[in-house]
C-alpha cells in the first residue's frame, strides 16, 4: 500500500508502535489508536469493560495522556436484545469514566457477531513519548501483568473453566494499565509496549527488531492466571497462539528443559495485557520493589547476536 509522506506524521505505518502520532504545535503530539474485537467473555458489560481498557492500553503504552473516546462497535440488532448492546456500550462507559475521559460519539453497524471497541485520541509532549524502538543492552525488562487471557478465553468459550477463574481473569482484563504508566513517568524509559494479540515474544519481537537488540527471558520469573498451565497442558491452545508460535519459532532459542506446552504459554495471545518495559536494573528494581509490585523483572535486553530472544 503507497503511502504519501506528511512532515506532520511522527509515527504511522513505517513503524510497529502502538498508537500514531501526529505532530502539533507547541511540541505537543496527537496520539491515537484504534481497537475492537469479539466478546472473550459472556457477560456483555463485562466484555465492554475489557474492550475499552484494551482501546486504551495503546495510548498509556505511549506515555501519553488520554483525552477523548468514540465507540466503534458491530452487532446482530435483529438476533439479540437491543440490551445486550446497552450493557456492552455502558462497560465502555464506565471504564472510560475511569480513565478520566469521556466517550463523545461514535459509529455502530448491524453484523453477524457483536464486535466493541474505541478510538482514543490523546495528548504528549513530543520529548517526553515512549516507543517500542529504544531499549539498550543490559536494560532490565518488565512486565505488569501475568500472563494467560488467551487460554483462559478459549477455555470460557468451551465451558471449562470456575466462575472463580472467570472472574479473575476479567478482573486482569479490565484493569487500565493507567497506574503502571503513571508510575514509570519519573524514570527514564527506553522502551515500551503493550501485550495483546501477538504475546509476550511477539511483543518483545518487535522491541528488539525496533532496537536493534536480542533479549533474554526468564520462563520461572512469568506469572500466568491461575489454571493456565493446566488447561495448557489438556491442549487449550488458541489458534492465535499458536500462530504466534510458528511465525516466531526461527527468531526464539527455547531452553531445551522447556516443555512445547511452556514454549506455548510465552506466545499466548493476550487480550488487554501488561505494559512491557525496557528500562536501566537500577530504575526497574526501584517500580518493581517500591511502585508497582504487581509488575516483575522477567528478563533484559543484551547486544544483537544471531538469536533474537532467548527464553531460559
Amino acid at each position: 500500500m503507497k503511502q504519501p509522506n506528511h512532515d506532520s506524521v511522527v509515527l504511522g505505518f513505517h513503524g510497529s508502535d502502538d498508537a500514531a502520532a501526529v505532530r502539533l504545535s507547541d511540541g505537543k503530539l496527537l496520539v491515537q489508536t484504534v481497537d475492537f474485537f469479539t466478546p472473550v467473555v459472556d457477560s456483555p458489560y463485562d466484555f465492554g469493560q475489557i474492550a475499552a481498557a484494551n482501546s486504551l492500553s495503546d495510548i498509556y503504552a505511549m506515555g501519553a495522556k488520554p483525552l477523548f473516546a468514540l465507540n466503534i462497535a458491530g452487532f446482530p440488532i435483529n438476533d439479540l436484545p437491543k440490551a445486550m448492546l446497552t450493557e456492552i456500550l455502558q462497560g465502555g462507559a464506565d471504564k472510560a469514566n475511569e480513565a478520566g475521559i469521556p466517550i463523545v460519539g461514535g459509529h455502530s453497524v448491524d453484523d453477524k457477531e457483536p464486535k466493541y471497541g474505541l478510538v482514543v485520541t490523546g495528548e504528549v509532549q513530543e520529548s517526553k513519548m515512549w516507543k517500542n524502538s529504544g531499549a539498550r543492552p543490559g536494560d532490565s525488562l518488565v512486565l505488569t501483568k501475568p500472563l494467560g487471557t488467551g487460554i483462559i478465553a478459549t477455555a470460557i468459550k468451551k465451558g471449562l473453566v470456575t466462575d472463580e477463574i472467570i472472574n479473575i481473569a476479567i478482573k486482569n482484563m479490565s484493569m487500565l494499565n493507567k497506574k503502571a504508566a503513571d508510575g514509570l513517568k519519573p524514570f527514564d524509559i527506553h522502551a515500551v509496549t503493550d501485550v495483546t494479540g501477538f504475546g509476550l515474544l511477539g511483543h518483545l519481537a518487535e522491541i528488539c527488531k525496533g532496537s536493534k537488540v536480542s533479549s533474554e527471558i526468564y520462563f520461572s520469573e512469568l506469572d500466568f492466571l491461575p489454571s493456565v498451565d493446566t488447561l495448557a497442558e489438556s491442549g487449550i491452545i488458541p489458534g492465535g497462539t499458536r500462530r504466534n508460535f510458528e511465525y516466531l519459532k526461527n527468531d526464539i532459542a527455547f531452553d531445551s528443559k522447556l516443555s512445547n506446552t511452556q514454549r506455548y504459554l510465552t506466545c499466548d495471545a493476550q487480550t488487554s495485557g501488561g505494559l512491557l518495559i525496557a528500562l536501566n536494573p537500577e530504575d526497574a528494581k526501584i517500580f518493581v520493589d517500591s511502585i508497582y509490585p504487581e509488575a516483575k523483572i522477567i528478563g533484559h535486553i543484551s547486544d544483537k547476536n544471531s538469536t533474537l530472544i532467548k527464553v531460559t
